[in-house]
């Protein structure tokens, strides 16, 4: 952790809603006036697109599981830890980003599912924001979460996760149905021993809970609407959180544990601008006493 750097880590599985979260972030750093270094946790994948599948193929001609980007195999998590150390120290660093669609990988002539080349993030910024899979990763080599000022964790139950995924592969992807869930598949090894962990380690989780019928997502239509969704907000640390005021501003709110907040699915912009913006002024704060 940094005074001086500070630095937001956003961190869910693949489908879970992240991005959502991190417009939001944007629109307030825009609002506030704040100079955010933003890094993607797909920039640290190890691998292009056509060296995952052909490692896949590998794997499973010889009856192994092939990698999967939540694991540490297909993952530079080194790397991200000394993006977090450099800038916690010295407000720099550099990153890249993986090209999903044609359009992107077009502008930087590379193919899609590669990367851009390596770049130094921009000078003098206020803080460093992390998006992605691994904000808050730990293993016998590295430890991602120890750097993190805030880490915020972006966790729909499990079905609701699975239809996100289905629904953004499949219709902005091209992917099938059938290969979708053999990803899923593939993956629930790092699921369970690389991304749920975090979940502990977080400052604050965010979990979107449907209240219509997700028992097949598989076979899901659409993805719930907001007004079809909970939302559980989850403190760490529930220690100088004025819960009655987050009450009173969150309409139809209510507590079902002491550091535990429901709001309705419609309130989930309003509720991350209420509690995350006085935290990050806290941030910008702390720096601004050290300078």
């Amino acid at each position: 952790m940094s005074a001086r750097h500070p630095i937001i880590a956003v961190t869910g599985s693949s489908g879970a809603g992240t991005s959502t979260i991190s417009r939001t972030f944007g629109h307030i750093f825009r609002r506030e006036g704040i100079r955010a270094a933003r890094v993607e946790g797909d920039a640290f994948h190890r691998y292009t697109r056509a060296e995952m599948r052909q490692l896949i193929a590998e794997a499973e001609q010889h009856g192994r599981r092939g990698p999967s980007h939540f694991g540490p195999d297909a993952n530079l998590f080194a790397d991200l830890e000394a993006l977090f150390a450099e800038y916690g120290a010295q407000g720099s660093g550099r990153t890249r980003h993986y090209l999903h669609e044609d359009d992107e990988a077009a502008l930087h002539g590379r193919e899609p599912g590669s990367f851009s080349d390596w770049q130094a993030l921009p000078a003098d910024t206020e803080l460093l924001f992390y998006e992605g899979l691994h904000g808050g990763v730990v293993t016998n080599e590295v430890d991602l979460a120890s750097h993190v000022d805030l880490l915020i964790g972006v966790v729909p139950t499990i079905n609701l996760e699975w239809i996100q995924k289905v629904m953004r592969d499949t219709q902005e992807r091209g992917y099938s149905v059938e290969s979708v869930q053999d990803t899923i598949l593939r993956r629930m090894d790092d699921y369970v021993h690389t991304i749920v962990p975090q979940f502990s380690r977080t400052h604050i989780n965010f979990q979107r809970v449907p209240i219509v019928d997700t028992s097949n997502p598989f076979v899901a239509k659409d993805i719930p609407l907001p007004n079809e969704t909970l939302v559980v907000i989850s403190f760490r640390n529930p220690a100088g959180v004025d819960f009655p005021s987050l009450l009173a501003m969150l309409q139809g709110s209510w507590m079902t544990r002491p550091n535990t907040l429901v709001v309705p699915g419609s309130e989930l912009e309003l509720s991350l601008q209420i509690i995350l913006i006085p935290r990050i002024k806290a941030l910008l704060a702390r720096r601004a006493a050290v300078e």
